[in-house]
């Protein structure tokens, strides 16, 4: 992360998406917006600014008001920015001058002539200029003139931002640090330099690190002692931490104390800096009638500090932090309505659940925002189809694993959980999906996936339970976990290093095809793919495109002819290409005699288009392999199918079973 404090000095920055503001605290309502800011510099291959003020206004504007208190100094606020993924930080030097810019010079001597903004992430009652006159309304007419969008904040969530400043602010002064954790997502800390104070703590067996805080601005909590987690240089120390005027020893009516008590821990550390992280409230400030009584508490302040500690290092990482469901949205609202809420069940344990919008017109987002706060929202200016849209998205949010979960699939209750035990067990296990039944027919496989994904040897698709268009009864003869080909793109639950690392799904692919294609990437890598029929979901299919459709057909053999190109050995394609045009051909007279001829002219499409594109996929195939190289594990894990030509035994030995392979 870069940061600038000169505005004169400020480099060109390339296609600038920019959000304005004090951002104190850097909460949960902030980091939405800087996700947001940081999914629009991706969309437009730019950067993100972050363009906050030094001092605060406040303290320019009204330099009588001594109750300013901040949540974060400008060090902790950087050090935050910089942990959430912001690129470029600018440090306005707020003045009397800068805030008597009239509207329309701040627009344009200072956001254009400064930034040349792409977009501006701004909220909707933002104010500037002088008397702040200046609004979204007014950055809107300038919007065409200068060549930038504005992505409005609504109300709503200006006003939950507003509301979770409060609320912290209001938690911390009652001495309740962990509800103000929660409002933060990160812990309350402090932050200065260690100087020396009188010994009387040393005197009774509990020496302290006084604390010069950093600033004067910087919101002390409530008076009390605090379980707390330090880092002095680096390095991590436990303590306990008052805050008061010490009115058993000499009570200051005028100057709080910050002493921190490190336990286990007798370094000269005077001169150095500290930070400190409040972890809990252990209670509240006290006078005690002798030094000999204030032992005694201070005792029992270390046993109960102690345990809270113990009991945060002893907790297991939360399912929340390992996992993250991400589905692909647009226009689909009402499949949210339908099967969202059973996804909230998905594990035993709290997960993370994330909705990746592509630009939906049909009030989705609005529907997520209002229903169910709780799901975190990415939302993407344009359409970029399932390929492209799952990698942008995917981008904005964190997890040991990631579930590309389609929005149509009704889960079953923790149906996450055996999935999730056979990947912890096996770290070269780099992808898997559940049993796959029809919504519509539950008793039957469903067509995208069923009971586990395979290519036969010329390169054509097939499925346990599922040959062709045929969908086979489930009777549980498919119920063993075994490795497979490729996991489907309808419920896939991958490593998300590994979907990183192998630059995730083909954007070119826009749609189908692509979970073969990356899996194969993925096998080639040494890493394995199975399915875990313990787990079992219900699909309902076809909610894209219907499977007959000329425009999927035409994605399905163009990603297909493509897949191939990017995976096969040289020597192989040298026979496989052109018997493929033959052997497709022969699919496409297939469906021309069943009536459906707009099929045939998307399967010359598909041909023609990658015959066009041969230059494009095979410097894409260069690519691919040397990102293998960088990352595979061991030898290429080959193909499991057993089978030579899915088409021979489907259409000339009537074969309609997998079992019967």
């Amino acid at each position: 992360m870069k940061v600038f404090r000169d505005i004169n000095k400020l480099p060109r920055f390339d296609n600038a998406v920019i959000t304005i503001g004090s951002f104190d605290g850097l909460h949960r309502g902030h980091q939405k917006i800087l996700a947001r800011l940081q999914q629009l510099a991706l969309e437009v291959s730019g950067e993100s600014v972050l363009v906050t003020f030094d001092p605060h206004p406040r303290k320019i504007i009204f330099p009588k008001d001594k109750s300013l208190r901040l949540l974060n100094t400008i060090d902790e606020k950087l050090a935050l920015c910089e942990k959430f993924g912001v690129d470029n930080v600018v440090l306005v030097p707020f003045s009397v001058e800068f805030s008597q810019q009239s509207p329309t010079e701040y627009i344009e001597d200072f956001l254009v002539r400064s930034f040349d903004p792409k977009y501006i992430v701004i909220g909707y009652d933002h104010r500037f200029g002088l008397n702040r006159m200046g609004d979204v309304f007014l950055l809107r007419e300038h919007s065409h003139k200068h060549g930038f969008d504005i992505i409005e904040i609504v109300k709503q969530e200006v006003e939950d931002i507003a509301i979770s400043s409060s609320k912290t602010r209001d938690a911390l002064q009652k001495g309740n640090v962990r509800r103000a954790q929660s409002y933060l997502g990160y812990n309350y800390h402090l932050s200065g330099r260690v100087i020396h104070g009188d010994k009387i703590g040393a005197s009774i067996g509990f020496p302290t690190a006084n604390v010069q805080l950093a600033s004067t601005d910087k919101l002390i909590p409530k008076d009390g002692v605090y379980a707390v987690r330090c880092s002095i240089s680096g390095l991590p120390v436990d303590g306990m931490m008052y805050i008061g005027r010490r009115p058993t020893v000499r009570d200051d009516q005028k100057h709080k104390s910050v002493e921190v008590n490190l336990f286990d821990f007798d370094d000269d550390i005077y001169g150095e800096d500290i930070h400190i992280d409040l972890i809990s409230h252990i209670r509240d400030g006290e006078k005690f009638d002798s030094l000999h009584k204030l032992k005694l508490q201070l005792q029992i302040d270390q046993e109960a500090s102690l345990k809270v500690l113990a009991k945060l290092s002893s907790k297991p990482s939360a399912v929340r932090d390992q996992v993250c469901i991400a589905i692909l949205n647009w226009n689909g609202q009402e499949y949210l309505e339908s099967f969202l809420p059973q996804v909230l069940h998905s594990a035993s344990s709290p997960i993370k659940i994330a909705v990746i919008d592509n630009a939906s017109t049909d009030g989705s987002v609005q529907y997520l925002k209002e229903w169910h706060p709780e799901v975190e929202v990415v939302e993407l200016t344009t359409n970029y189809g399932f390929a492209e849209g799952y990698n942008r998205g995917l981008q904005q949010l964190e997890a040991k694993y990631f579930v590309l979960l389609n929005s149509d699939v009704l889960v079953t209750e923790n149906w996450l959980d055996p999935i999730l035990a056979a990947m912890d067990a096996d770290k070269n296990l780099a992808a898997t999906q559940p049993k796959i039944l029809s919504l519509e027919e539950k008793t039957h496989f469903e067509h995208a996936g069923a009971a586990g994904g395979y290519v036969d040897a010329l390169g054509y698709p097939y499925c346990r339970g599922r040959l062709m268009d045929h969908t086979e009864e489930d009777q549980g003869q498919y119920d063993d976990a075994v490795d497979i080909d490729w996991a489907t793109g309808a419920a896939m639950i991958v490593r998300s290093d590994v979907y990183q690392n192998f630059l995730g799904l083909d954007k070119d692919y826009f749609a189908h095809m692509e979970e073969i294609d990356l899996c194969w990437r993925i096998r080639r890598a040494g890493y394995s793919i199975k399915v875990i029929p313990e787990s079992t979901i219900y699909h309902l299919g076809g909610g894209t495109l219907d499977y007959i459709n000329p425009r999927k057909i035409y994605l399905n053999f163009r990603n297909n002819l493509a897949t191939l190109l990017k995976n096969e050995s040289v020597g192989k394609l040298l026979w496989l290409f052109p018997l493929r045009l033959v052997l497709d051909g022969v699919a496409g007279l297939k469906y021309t005699l069943s009536g459906n001829g707009k099929a045939m002219v998307a399967i010359i499409r598909a041909h023609f288009t990658v015959y066009g594109t041969f230059g494009h996929i095979l410097r894409k195939r260069a690519v691919y392999n040397n990102i293998i190289a960088k990352y595979k594990v061991g030898d290429a894990v080959p193909s499991r199918s057993k089978v030579k030509s899915i088409l021979a035994n489907y259409y000339l030995l009537g074969k309609k079973r997998y079992q019967d392979l």
